[in-house]
């Protein structure tokens, strides 16, 4: 572990920790060829980005639930 964070499961959102479907790592761990991540063709809120931490970002997707708002707040309280 690096004093920046623990090496993120490139699998899993780095917000929920949910399974992220990301078609990189999917051809990675399959070798078989993916067509383009979901994540590459959808727009994420700068806010939602913004709560990736630090020692994540650039190295494991967020979910597409994370990504569209619908995930619960850092907080543990659901909007509403």
């Amino acid at each position: 572990m690096s004093a920046a964070g623990p090496r993120p499961d490139a699998t899993r959102c780095p917000l929920c920790g949910e399974a992220n479907r990301c078609a990189i790592e999917l051809e990675r761990e399959s070798g078989q060829a993916q067509g383009p991540c979901w994540c590459m063709q959808t727009p994420i809120p700068p806010d939602v980005l913004a709560r990736v931490p630090a020692y994540a970002r650039g190295l494991a997707c967020i979910c597409a639930r994370c990504a569209s708002g619908l995930a619960p707040s850092p907080s543990g309280s659901a909007p509403g």
